[in-house]
């Protein structure tokens, strides 16, 4: 194996191992401000203690989550060495300005909070709380304004042989970040949704203790809204997504659908089973129209084909392969998709129940939303390969190759040497991760956080 795929292997192992923590730590902070809200506005304990319960749920993930993701910055000024000189002018800036404002942020009121219970007063102790959520949402924002000049390339000028800023705002305003900052935003929002419906049906099918059951019923009626509001929202921002992806990048569409010759009106397909050297067709389920009302919301106008953006890619940029893994990018696309579609039908089912209020009385919907936190979890994992992968051959597209930014000085000896550390060690982080969060999510919020009196059910019986 060569350096340039070792290098691949250990940034695609290391970034999909920190993103498992990132969603959540977005996602779930604004769920942990609303509970506080809720205390302090009500006096109850009860929200109390569900802040704190699902406040060190929180601080477990987001501490995970920190450690995990040092490793990838330091990767761009070793294994992609290259790509760091090459774009590091552009590149850097947005990541400084995440560390040095956002996290310091995060960080530095995350602390306040932590420490702070009884020791600030109660408002300003809530105020720490949205501020961690607000600079949880803005480093995400710097990184994802990084990460969308890889993906649309603006505000910069070639010179000595290095993409050099041009216009900050430009880079700022990138169309790309308009498009993928909400959709990773309101994915992070489902996925929290998501692991607060799936821990708080656990206690509901587990527990005997009534105090214990009416806090998570609480937390159950919370999230069944949000990751019902937060799914639907996430399939409308990503279809402007897509549409927008058919514009910057079309070879990425056509390899996601192994659309093989353009197409008017253009199908998508449910299955195929192609010939992919060929770039043809052996088997295939297509819907007619699809497609183009993906690209353009009507069912019909051309959608290019692989065959069609290789020649025009060879015209533009020369002599070369510009067509990305196909099976990658067509199975990704269809994991992300299907993962999505059934958090809609879950999310529906649990908001269903909370507006009949039959929470207690639906043992299949709280068994399915236990299994069902992985569904937002392979649906951002899937998501983030497909972007990236879909990319290829591109590093940053239309101006450097990925061949193009691995370190020359990295050898493919200390490549596996590294590769297989990494993985040891985030295989023990994520071992940490699932055992401190399953220990502290089957001890519930019930005992003496509760205030006598305060617990009383607070669903009806059934009907």
């Amino acid at each position: 194996m060569d350096t340039v795929l070792l290098a691949r292997w250990q940034f695609a192992i290391t970034s999909v191992y920190h993103f498992f923590f990132v969603p959540l730590t977005l996602g779930l902070v604004w769920i942990v401000a609303g509970l506080q809200t809720a205390w302090v506005v009500t006096g109850r304990e009860v929200w109390k203690s569900l802040t704190k319960f699902w406040g060190k749920l929180f601080l477990i993930n987001f501490a995970i989550g920190v450690a995990t993701g040092i490793v990838m910055e330091f990767q761009f000024g070793m294994n992609w060495a290259e790509y760091s000189r090459f774009v590091g002018d552009i590149f850097g800036a947005p990541l400084a300005i995440e560390a040095l404002l956002a996290f310091f942020i995060e960080s530095t009121f995350l602390g306040l909070w932590v420490f702070g219970w009884d020791r600030l007063p109660k408002k300003v102790h809530l105020a720490c709380i949205w501020l961690v959520a607000a600079g949880s949402n803005l480093s995400a924002l710097w990184i994802l304004i990084a990460n969308s000049f890889m993906q649309e390339p603006v505000g910069y000028v070639l010179r000595n042989g290095r993409a050099e800023m041009r216009d900050f705002a430009a880079l700022v305003f990138n169309p790309h970040v308009l498009v993928q900052f909400p959709h990773v935003i309101t994915g992070a929002m489902a996925l929290a949704g998501f692991f607060v419906l799936g821990i708080s049906a656990w206690q509901l099918r587990r527990s005997g203790d009534e105090a214990n059951r009416d806090a998570f019923r609480r937390s159950f009626r919370i999230a069944a809204v949000y990751a019902l509001l937060a799914s639907i929202a996430v399939t409308i921002v990503g279809h402007g997504q897509a549409q927008h992806m058919v514009r910057i990048q079309p070879m990425k569409m056509a390899s996601a659908e192994a659309l093989w010759e353009r197409a008017d009106p253009a199908p998508m397909s449910l299955f195929t089973w192609g010939d992919e050297p060929g770039k043809r067709d052996v088997w295939a389920v297509k819907v007619p129209g699809l497609l183009s009302f993906l690209a353009y919301n009507r069912f019909d106008g051309e959608v290019k084909g692989v065959k069609d953006l290789q020649a025009e890619y060879e015209q533009r940029y020369g002599p070369g392969d510009y067509t990305p893994p196909i099976k990658w990018t067509y199975w990704t696309f269809r994991l992300m998709a299907g993962a999505g579609m059934l958090m809609v039908l879950l999310s529906a089912w649990a908001a269903a129940a909370v507006w009949r209020r039959r929470i207690d009385s639906s043992p299949w919907l709280l068994w399915w939303l236990v299994p069902g936190i992985a569904l937002p979890y392979i649906a951002h994992s899937t998501g983030w390969i497909f972007t990236e992968i879909g990319r290829s051959p591109w590093i940053v597209f239309g101006l450097q190759k990925i061949s193009d930014g691995v370190s020359k000085a990295v050898t493919a000896g200390e490549l596996w040497l590294s590769l297989a550390g990494f993985t040891l060690i985030y295989a023990a982080l994520m071992a940490a991760d699932v055992y401190l969060l399953a220990k502290f999510a089957r001890a519930g919020v019930a005992g003496k956080d509760l205030a006598a009196g305060d617990h009383g059910s607070s669903e009806p019986a059934r009907a």
